[in-house]
């Protein structure tokens, strides 16, 4: 593969072709936040946190980094004042819904976002999506997933593969940018199999 070259915050980096500008970045130790990339996983560009200013022969641009292509001589800023201002208000809408996430709350601090300036609406679901790619695209699972669109989209477990698959699994759950998705699972549990979940060793009386 064809190696190019191109800028990121004033330091030359190199990429081959089909590499990512956030897959660069993170090559060479330069930090973009984001909330919906795995290593293991198709890019999703889902929470619009990786966003760059991206600079292509005098003009510029803002895009996801987490799936834009790597372009030769290009020039990436990772920080500015409308990136960061970006950033403060989707951190912002994120604590919405789940303001006391300890990711959300460090992601703050940096960008100063105010958890607090959009009315709650605590659904603890931040609509990153990684559990449902996760247990689709690499565990084969599929024991989890969207439902619903737009602003009432929520992730829900299938009960019938869940009660099989999932117990003996969990690996979704350490990818939660918040409480939501093991509490999610336990609410699936109670619902659907309270017997499994009530059910404990006979005593004898």
């Amino acid at each position: 593969m064809s190696e190019i070259q191109f800028e990121i915050d004033g330091s030359i980096v190199t990429a081959t072709e089909g590499m990512t500008v956030l897959g660069v970045a993170q090559k060479a130790g330069i930090y973009i936040p984001t909330l919906c990339h795995h290593e293991k996983l198709e890019p999703f560009g889902g929470c619009r946190l990786c966003i760059v200013e991206v600079e292509v022969k005098g003009w510029t641009k803002l895009v996801v980094s987490c799936v834009y292509p790597a372009e030769k001589d290009i020039i990436v800023r990772t920080r500015s004042e409308k990136v960061d201002r970006i950033r403060k208000t989707i951190l912002e809408l994120l604590m919405a819904h789940a303001p006391d996430a300890p990711e959300l709350v460090k992601l703050a601090k940096v960008y100063g976002a105010d958890k607090d300036r959009y009315e709650k609406d605590p659904s603890f679901c931040i609509h990153c999506g990684l559990c449902v790619r996760y247990c689709n695209e690499v565990t084969g699972k599929n024991a989890i997933g969207f439902v619903d669109r737009g602003i009432n989209k929520e992730i829900s477990f299938i009960p019938q593969i869940a009660a099989v698959e999932c117990n003996d699994c969990k690996q979704c759950f350490p990818l939660c940018p918040t409480s939501y998705l093991q509490a999610a699972f336990v609410l699936t549990q109670a619902l659907a199999f309270p017997s499994a979940v009530n059910s404990g060793p006979e005593t004898g009386e």
